[in-house]
């Protein structure tokens, strides 16, 4: 019998916290023009002569501190949101990939061959041509795609349900750092939204939480070369935060719907470092929504509600 499909697609991550696994696995993440945007003869040449060669190493060092017994964090968290999404829509097949990396997008989506109608779910609250629409690129013509879930509704309680979960049990900060991943300048001045859905999500997680416009900050993170990014940078502003007297701050990365290096490395250990260093006294980073079960009702929601086109 012909049944409904939800296809779940996260960014990806390497096999392991290896020189060999992460070179691997960047080689095809930096390979895609959705990601770097500079003209083929130039950035291949450079990708594989110097980059490659140097990057690795490095990353591997990193993916090395957050790393489980059970593998990435990334990968772990997008298993279980897949389980307990299949379990909570009986009657429909739910499976998972990764842009890049493994399960790949085409040969998860020939799993699906007895349904009738099936969805692709980027989990990618925020739409961006860097990131959404790269997936759209593996996509076969016809297959229906939510593009962004910005300020659903279920996601953005779920939000405020993690918030208040954090606060219940360790108290509250007098400033919530909301970051999320950066985006080159140049991107939003050609058109794309993500900006300003990010900017959306905030405004609405604030109101959600009765926020006052001086108990909470966006920020973004990730950036990568010399062009300008989105602004104000999260590491420099809560240094800035920290020397201005807040002893305390609470960080949220509502971008990211699971912890992964961007969470737990970049914000976890080396935004936590330059907070205390700069005077800070106490820093809290919130878990991603992970398997919050407001975040499992949430996808349930998306996935039937959300029309195609939207971002």
């Amino acid at each position: 019998m012909a049944r409904d499909g939800v296809l779940l697609v996260n960014l990806g991550t390497p096999t392991a916290p290896t020189a060999q696994a992460v070179r691997t696995y960047l080689a095809e993440f930096l390979s895609d023009p959705r990601v770097v945007e500079l003209p083929r003869w130039l950035w291949l040449p450079l990708l594989h002569g110097v980059i490659l060669k140097v990057r690795p190493a490095r990353s591997a060092a990193k993916y090395a501190l957050i790393w489980t017994p059970e593998g990435s964090p990334l990968a772990l968290h997008t298993v279980r949101q897949t389980d307990r999404l299949r379990a909570s829509l009986p009657g429909t097949q739910v499976e998972y990939a990764m842009r890049y990396g493994e399960p790949e997008i085409a040969a998860t989506l020939a799993r699906f061959s007895g349904c009738k109608n099936v969805v692709v779910l980027p989990l990618y609250p925020q739409y961006s041509r860097s990131t959404t629409e790269s997936v759209r690129d593996r996509l076969p013509a016809g297959i229906r795609m939510i593009e962004s879930f910005h300020d659903h509704p279920a996601y953005v309680a779920a939000l405020a349900a993690n918030v208040r979960r954090h606060w219940d049990a360790h108290g509250r900060a007098g400033m919530l750092v909301m970051s999320f991943h950066g985006l080159p300048r140049r991107a939003v001045e050609r058109g794309d939204p993500y900006e300003r859905q990010c900017r959306e999500t905030v405004r609405l997680l604030a109101a959600a939480l009765a926020l006052g416009p001086s108990e909470w900050k966006i920020t973004f993170q990730s950036r990568f070369g010399a062009a300008e990014w989105l602004q104000p940078y999260t590491q420099p502003a809560l240094v800035e935060l920290a020397r201005s007297g807040f002893q305390r701050v609470d960080v949220i990365c509502p971008g990211f719907v699971s912890d992964c290096l961007e969470t737990l490395e970049e914000i976890g250990i080396e935004a936590r470092s330059s907070f205390l260093e700069a005077g800070g006294r106490e820093f809290h980073l919130l878990n991603c929504l992970n398997e919050a079960p407001e975040w499992i009702d949430a996808l349930v929601r998306i996935a039937r509600d959300r029309p195609q086109g939207q971002a």
